[in-house]
Order: structure tokens, then C-alpha cells, then sequence
């Protein structure tokens, strides 16, 4: 079976697909206002993880995008959770949000970070609905300190045995895994630069063949003892098929929005 991917909630000006249920975790890690406008617009339900509410609340306020100049700006980005340590979450945040009924759930698990416990609140949102599994976009994890990405690689290398997509975006990335098979995947080019790669992170290897792609590649061996497709790029007008035979990192690079 082919395991298709796309990602139109990356282009704001594209109507979004509302069969899919999507949720938005929002990172402590600085985001664009237009990118999350983006995200924020193709989402069901938006949760901030700890310190990820003070990111939103700086942005929304100190932001002169002309469409944020509204006093009740905030009011329309309002999450529908807050949770995590709060060890990174500010009081006047967590006093504002709170004033606005949004739940703010302090969780003291030492055995899991701020986006694992936003994803266990989804998950018992889930259960407690029926609904179907959502998408998960992760709005951050790839930059900023270098163990929280690491995190980010091993928490999605993991969370593809229970959720069938999770997605991470950045201002200049998006990334996920792609679990052993065969994938196509869609490519917006009004979206996506030209630069793309597939990292074998959390294997010791695996076997790949593509197409769509300036240097494909054709039963090759990919490991960090030997090669690494980085610096990749994408063919004008074509999509990516990818067979990979142990779980792969795949990563684009985003336009500016």
C-alpha cells in the first residue's frame, strides 16, 4: 500500500480539507505571525504547550501585521488548552488566558515533556469524543536547543506506531516521519522551496528509492555511517515517491510566507 501525504494546511490561500481533523500544538520556540495564522486557520483544535502560551501572547501583541492591530486580537486566537510543567509559562499569561476560560493544567510528570503532555490531552480528548485519530501539527521542535530537537526526531520516530500523521513546521521547515513502505508525497511548489532531504535518524539503516527528486536515488544504502541525502531538491512540477525500508526523517524547506 502506497501511504499518500499532503500538505495543503501549509498554504493559506488553499481551501482546507475539512474531513480532516487537525491539531495545532504550539511550541516554546518563535514562530512567524503569518505562519501561525496559516496553521491556526487549518486547525480543529489548538493547544500551547507551557512555555508555547507566552510565545502566543508576545506575537499576537507586539506584532504590526496590519491584520493584528485589533485591541481584541487575542481574543481570537484564544488556545483551547495550556498544559504542561508551567515551569516556563508566565503569570500574567496563565492569569490572562485563565481570566478567559481557558483551561491551564499544571501536569508534575517528570517522565514526559510539555508536547508529550499535550498529546496525552488530545489523545483523552479522543477517547472521550469517539472522534477520529486528528492530525497533529507541531508548530516548532526543530530549532532552538539542540536536545529539545533531538526530542522532537525521537518523540515523532515514536508516535508513528499510534498516529497516523504528525507533522512539525518551523518558519523555515517542515518535517515528518515516514514509516517503512512506500509514500507519495504531494508537493505544493507555491509552498515549498526547492531543498529537501531524508534523514536516517533513530536506525542504524535503510534501503531507498525515489523520485521527483534532482538526485534520486535507486536502492541506495542511507545511514550516518555513509550517505545522507541533505541538500536535496525537488523537480518543478513533480511529486516525491519515496520507498524506504526502515523508518526515514523527510524535510522540506518552506517559501517565506
Amino acid at each position: 500500500m502506497i501511504v499518500e501525504w499532503c500538505t495543503q494546511f501549509l498554504d493559506p490561500r488553499a481551501s482546507k480539507d475539512l474531513d480532516i481533523p487537525r491539531a495545532l500544538i504550539i511550541l516554546n520556540q518563535p514562530f512567524s505571525v503569518s505562519l501561525l495564522k496559516t496553521l491556526w486557520a487549518a486547525s480543529e483544535w489548538r493547544s500551547c504547550a507551557d512555555g508555547g502560551a507566552n510565545r502566543l501572547y508576545d506575537i499576537l501583541g507586539t506584532s504590526g501585521h496590519p491584520d493584528l492591530r485589533n485591541s481584541d486580537i487575542k481574543s481570537r486566537f484564544l488556545p483551547d488548552i495550556v498544559k504542561g510543567d508551567l515551569d516556563s509559562l508566565r503569570d500574567d499569561v496563565r492569569l490572562y488566558y485563565a481570566s478567559l476560560n481557558v483551561p491551564v493544567i499544571y501536569d508534575s510528570n517528570q517522565d514526559s515533556t510539555d508536547l508529550m503532555k499535550c498529546v496525552q490531552a488530545l489523545e483523552e480528548k479522543e477517547r472521550l469524543t469517539g472522534r477520529e485519530v486528528f492530525e497533529i501539527v507541531i508548530l516548532g521542535g526543530l530549532s532552538g536547543r539542540l536536545d529539545q530537537t533531538v526530542h522532537t526526531l525521537s518523540y515523532l520516530h515514536k508516535l508513528r506506531k499510534t498516529r497516523k500523521r504528525v507533522f512539525t513546521v518551523t518558519d523555515d521547515n517542515v518535517g515528518w516521519v515516514l514509516d517503512e513502505g512506500e509514500h507519495l508525497i504531494h508537493i505544493n511548489h507555491d509552498v515549498l522551496g526547492q531543498t529537501c532531504g531524508l534523514l536516517p535518524v533513530g536506525i542504524d539503516s535503510t534501503i531507498l528509492t525515489t523520485t521527483g527528486l534532482r538526485w534520486n536515488l535507486d536502492n541506495t544504502e542511507s545511514s550516518f555511517d555513509g550517505l545522507v541525502s541533505t541538500s536535496n531538491h525537488l523537480v518543478p512540477g513533480q511529486d516525491v515517491t519515496i520507498k524506504t525500508s526502515k523508518p526515514i526523517w523527510w524535510c522540506a524547506e518552506l517559501r517565506e510566507h
